[in-house]
């Protein structure tokens, strides 16, 4: 197959640190290509993803705000064109489209006459994707968790994905610092605060890592700032290396989550490394975490406090054969490609019965 992978402008594919849509978009390309297909990245020039065919010769959002000193507000706008330019010359031909950004590329990709899908890396139930599933009907929507599937159009539903990511990015770690981890925005969807809570009423050490939101830039100011100290600390965005030491050598990862969030991509993170999780039941978290097997899944703090020891006792290499059985990349290339089959089979059988001549 002939795949054409649409990414978002605002990080390269992959991302340096924070971006988990592009992480996902890299780890799924990379497993294609690896099953023999041809891969063609739609994306910033910036991004460094081996054996794909790349097209654009504009640079990420990100990485304009990191080379200048302003960036002004109009210059997403200007990299979106710039996308629908090469996807407008350069899609016709492939076999499928999948694409991952915003709602821009779908008006360009429904009309280069291949299957078009789409993966929403976000909730999927405001009003946005409410309008876009009316606006652009045919576009077959893969779904990252069955709860994220609950709110999209039966007819625009091709299946559900879960996430994957490949099995030799993280290894096993010990616990050895019997801290809880945090790992996310800083924001009131994340509730870091929530984590920080947790650890002083259970005498655990916090290490609390991931940016400050953009979207909410005071949070971390008003919330987790004052809390710092005395065994709470903030380490800001961390690379494989750092996910590595700060999830391998944690008690728990801490989830607290007040959003439906659609997937988690960290909560997988720490299941590679053998490390339990702590979540609480929104959105996608009880088909993520196995409670009482890979980690628990609770409604409140205090039953996350009261559940600790139980989480120190999980067995942590039980823990990470279930992320291999269950979340490699190998296994999310090998069910998106499912998809596409089926929809190409159909393509292939309604041309020939348009094709065939009337009895």
């Amino acid at each position: 197959m002939r795949i054409a992978h649409v990414a978002p402008v605002i990080h390269p594919v992959p991302p340096a640190t924070y971006g988990g849509t592009e992480r996902v978009i890299a780890d799924l390309a990379a497993a294609q290509i690896a099953k023999g297909h041809e891969v063609t990245l739609f994306g910033p020039a910036d991004s460094t993803l081996p054996g794909v065919q790349q097209l654009g010769d504009y640079r990420s959002l990100s990485w304009y705000e990191a080379a200048q000193e302003n960036v002004p507000p109009g210059l997403p706008a200007v990299l979106e064109a710039q996308l629908l330019r090469d996807l407008m010359a350069h899609a016709p031909g492939h076999d499928i489209i999948h694409l991952h950004g915003s709602a821009h590329a779908s008006a360009a990709a429904g009309a280069c006459g291949v299957p078009v899908f789409r993966t929403i890396h976000w909730r999927a139930d405001e009003l946005d994707h409410v309008e876009h599933f009316r606006a652009f009907p045919q576009e077959r929507v893969i779904a990252i968790s069955r709860s994220q599937g609950e709110v999209v159009p039966p007819e625009s539903l091709a299946g559900v994905v879960h996430h994957g990511m490949p099995v030799t990015r993280y290894k096993k770690g010990e616990g050895e610092g019997q801290h809880l981890a945090f790992l996310g925005r800083m924001t009131d969807q994340k509730r870091p605060d929530r984590a920080i809570a947790l650890a002083k009423g259970t005498g655990r050490e916090l290490h609390l890592a991931g940016p400050v939101d953009p979207g909410n830039p005071d949070y971390f100011d008003r919330v987790v700032r004052p809390e710092l100290g005395g065994g709470i600390r903030h380490v800001g965005s961390v690379d494989d290396a750092g996910k590595q030491a700060l999830l391998g050598s944690a008690a728990a990862l801490v989830f607290p989550i007040d959003w439906p969030e659609p997937f988690g991509l960290v909560m997988i993170e720490a299941m590679a490394c053998g490390t339990p999780a702590i979540a609480w039941r929104r959105g996608s978290v009880p088909e993520v975490v196995e409670d009482g097997l890979t980690g628990i899944v609770v409604d409140n703090g205090e039953e996350a406090a009261a559940r600790m020891d139980e989480v120190a006792a999980l067995d942590r290499d039980l823990i990470r054969r279930r992320f291999e059985e269950r979340f490699s990349s190998d296994r999310m290339a090998q069910d998106t490609l499912a998809l596409y089959r089926v929809a190409l089979q159909s393509r292939s059988s309604n041309d020939s019965s348009a094709s065939s001549p009337s009895p």
